[in-house]
């Protein structure tokens, strides 16, 4: 496949350019674990029961969302756990700011997942809570 035109840049709308991912990066303490902070009712101790949950669920969670771009389950604030009576998780795009610490890497992401002169893989280690990408350019770039 050919670009439109020599200039089709797919970091064109960018801060950062491909060297900013190629590579492997881990982000560190970024997925949902079994130690992602849960609120506690201080008049029983408990955890509520919306906020009790397994990062086997999470995964799933996250599995289930439809769309094109894989997805990862983060850890949602203990204060939107307590708004929202929601789950400790929430799910996002492998590459959302939230794991990778800022917009700019997010776009940065994102335009080389799209672009088929990157392949783009990722290792959720809900273990650790660890976030691994890896961008290489492909072959016939």
């Amino acid at each position: 496949m050919m670009p439109e035109k020599p200039d089709d840049d797919p970091f064109h709308d960018c801060e950062l350019g491909p060297d900013a991912v190629l590579g492997t990066h881990t982000f560190h303490d970024v997925l949902f674990t079994d130690d992602t902070e849960t609120p506690v009712n201080v008049l029983t101790g408990e955890t509520p029961a919306h906020s009790r949950a397994t990062v086997e669920e999470a995964k799933a969670f996250a599995a289930s969302i439809d769309t094109e771009t894989p997805q990862i389950a983060l850890p949602a604030s203990v204060e939107t756990q307590v708004e929202t009576q929601s789950k400790p998780y929430t799910s996002a795009a492998f590459f959302h700011f939230k794991a990778t610490g800022s917009l700019e890497l997010h776009r940065a992401y994102h335009a080389a997942y799209d672009s088929d002169e990157f392949s783009v893989d990722f290792e959720a280690d809900y273990e650790s809570g660890d976030l691994t990408i890896t961008v290489e350019r492909t072959a016939d770039s």
